[in-house]
């Protein structure tokens, strides 16, 4: 039976204890006598369907042997993919991710199974197996960290996008990670990529960053789509195809990204610019239906945030009219969730400029109190901007609130802040929400006063915890 337990001798243990012949147990099984005979005399393994029936005739949990089945068949022998492949998939349907880093670390000793391991973690990944595609993908990257290939850049690029999250320093780790292997894309893959690196800055309001990725964005769409429609190549043509957008909306995007960058740094004349710039679009070529809606998309962002850039620089004359935008956006916009970043447009202009907005508020009272949950989705914006505008959206409305006296209203929306803001790790939103509520802290009834004394003292135990550091309270 050899040095180690085997699934052997487990199974003969059984068919003893249980007073079963072979045959019998064949039968019972629906594994045929002949496999089992193979198996048991000239050490032939089951595959791993197989060693499923077997499991499930002895009365025992699904993925039992697996541990087993990788000692004796895998690791103590020389690795066959035809066994391996079936196996990392069934232990990505149990969830069984220690016996796939078991399996990744022993055959990533042959590079030769890069290839094939790769082909595994991308059909996982499209099957939204991510954790389990995150072991394959790290196992690949580790094995071929000397390498100057594609298919490394290509892990990094997956284990960027399985890695982001809601804690917002370890979205700026993932991104510093990945960004060097940008460019070891091939071109048209590095349009996505810096799209979603872009939208990871945006959040993190890494502005210069930002502004770098965007324009490299810009510069490469450019590229690629002159070469597009002047070499008339069909497999450049059949590459685009495969991006998340139209080419185009890759150069119109990287201008709405800079002029967000100018309107955070308070250079809102250039902001408009760069607004200008991506609501002409009479230079896009393609006539299609998705072309059509992207043009009208971005035409339609391009009016809000022209009010916006004016709104934000002074002329507050522009707000009826921008209230309006976002009632009529309102009753045709398919996104819901686009409707807070207008509505914090406005809050931050009522509090830079000290204007009443209450009777926009109450307009606008179901959409705001619906601003509760955070958005789900794989879309990187979605993922990972949306969430930031929901923290300070609260903090901008809590601080209108109690400037204006409304203290109930205005520690109802702090206290969402403050929590939105500690979900994505997020110190700058957190150190302002506990500003505020100091500033107004004699105003709040003790029940509040309880409650932020709570939350701030789960965030300086959850800190002591993750820094290891020692809670000397008697």
């Amino acid at each position: 039976m050899g040095h180690t337990p085997t699934i052997l001798a487990k199974l003969e243990d059984y068919l003893g204890e249980n007073n079963l012949t072979l045959a019998q147990f064949a039968e019972h099984s629906g594994v045929h006598q002949r496999t089992l005979n193979n198996w048991i005399a000239k050490h032939r393994p089951v595959a791993i369907h197989q060693l499923d029936r077997i499991t499930w005739a002895m009365g025992l949990p699904e993925g039992f042997f697996y541990e087993l089945y990788i000692d004796n068949y895998i690791i103590e022998r020389s690795p066959d993919w035809r066994r391996i492949e079936p196996l990392l998939f069934r232990c990505a349907e149990l969830d069984k991710l220690d016996a796939i880093q078991l399996v990744v670390g022993h055959i990533m000793d042959n590079l030769l199974y890069s290839p094939k391991l790769f082909d595994a973690a991308e059909k996982l990944f499209a099957q939204g197996q991510h954790n389990a595609a995150l072991l394959l993908y790290e196992g690949i990257a580790e094995g071929e960290k000397y390498q100057h290939s594609e298919r490394l850049a290509v892990c990094q690029y997956r284990l960027f996008t399985i890695q982001v999250g809601n804690n917002q320093i370890r979205n700026l780790k993932a991104a510093t990670r990945f960004e060097p292997f940008v460019e070891r894309l091939n071109e048209i893959d590095q349009l996505d990529a810096l799209k979603d690196l872009a939208n990871v800055y945006r959040s993190l309001r890494e502005w210069d960053m930002l502004y770098e990725t965007a324009r490299k964005m810009r510069d490469k769409a450019e590229t690629q789509y002159t070469m597009k429609h002047q070499q008339k190549i069909r497999k450049r043509e059949e590459a685009a195809e495969k991006l998340s957008r139209p080419l185009f909306v890759y150069i119109t995007y990287a201008d709405l990204l800079c002029a967000s960058v100018c309107e955070a740094q308070g250079d809102y004349q250039q902001a408009l610019q760069f607004t200008y710039a991506y609501a002409d679009l009479d230079w896009v070529i393609e006539t299609d239906e998705n072309t059509q809606y992207w043009v009208s998309l971005y035409q339609h962002w391009a009016e809000g945030n022209t009010f916006v850039n004016k709104l934000h620089s002074g002329d507050t004359s522009v707000l009826p009219n921008y209230v309006e935008y976002i009632t009529a956006t309102s009753i045709t916009d398919e996104n819901e969730n686009e409707k807070l970043s207008k509505l914090l447009n406005v809050v931050i202009a009522a509090n830079r400029y000290t204007i009443d907005i209450d009777n926009i508020l109450s307009k606008f009272e179901k959409d705001i109190d619906s601003f509760t949950q955070l958005p789900t989705s794989t879309d990187m914006y979605t993922q990972q901007v949306l969430p930031n505008y929901f923290a300070y959206f609260g903090y901008e409305l809590a601080y209108y609130y109690l400037y204006k006296r409304m203290y109930s209203d205005g520690f109802k929306y702090l206290k969402s802040a403050t929590l939105k803001a500690i979900r994505l790790n997020n110190e700058t939103y957190f150190i302002n929400c506990m500003g505020l509520f100091e500033h107004f802290k004699a105003y709040a009834m003790d029940e509040i006063k309880l409650e932020f004394s709570n939350i701030i003292e789960k965030v300086w135990l959850n800190n002591v915890k993750k820094n290891d550091t020692t809670d000397r309270r008697d």
